[in-house]
């Protein structure tokens, strides 16, 4: 039910969805609460944890690990200042696309999925490490790596619950449509 709250709010809010400024940076508290500031982050790292669960097997690891370690990437090349050219448009591809990977049920090879997932993790943590701290940005990264993994585990938990069924399938239709509508009001 929160979910669906969630994927309504995001799509009559657009705007507010796409906000990143205003969080604590520099502290870890900060760090912890930027995924969690904009829909566009949070549909995505809930729709890779689906997408985990719904491959099963070695992508439960791989896939988070991957996307994990692409935003620690993109933060320290954000943070550092270098340009990312659209990449407002790349982080609502990823909300889009790893929506309907599952809502498709897609049994993409994890030679494919995990380049994928690093590089939307990538494009996330540009994002984070744009809007980071000019000091203290270990405390920062170490906390939206943290929030970015719970997120993960929370769409693994969900996607496992639901054992690849029609209401997985749904939550990933959602999340496309989502993402679209983000990128139609933004």
């Amino acid at each position: 039910m929160k979910r669906f709250s969630l994927i309504t709010a995001a799509t009559l809010l657009p705007q507010m969805a796409l906000a990143h400024p205003g969080h604590d940076a520099g502290k870890f508290v900060g760090g912890l609460s930027h995924p969690l500031g904009g829909a566009d982050h949070l549909l995505a790292m809930v729709a890779l944890g689906l997408l985990a669960a719904q491959i099963g097997g070695r992508a439960l690891w791989a896939l988070p690990m991957a996307f994990v370690g692409g935003m620690v990437a993109g933060g320290v090349a954000g943070w550092a200042g270098l340009p990312f050219p659209g990449v407002e448009p790349m982080i609502l591809a990823s909300v889009v696309i790893l929506g309907a990977l599952v809502a498709m049920a897609a049994r993409l090879p994890l030679a494919v999925l995990a380049p994928g997932s690093a590089f939307f993790g990538f494009a996330h943590g540009w994002a984070h490490g744009a809007e980071g701290p000019a000091q203290g940005l270990i405390a920062y990264a170490v906390g939206f790596a943290i929030a970015t993994a719970a997120l993960h585990l929370a769409g693994i938990g969900l996607g496992r619950m639901l054992h690849r069924g029609v209401l997985l399938r749904g939550l990933g239709s959602g999340t496309a449509l989502a993402g679209i509508a983000l990128a139609m009001g933004g």
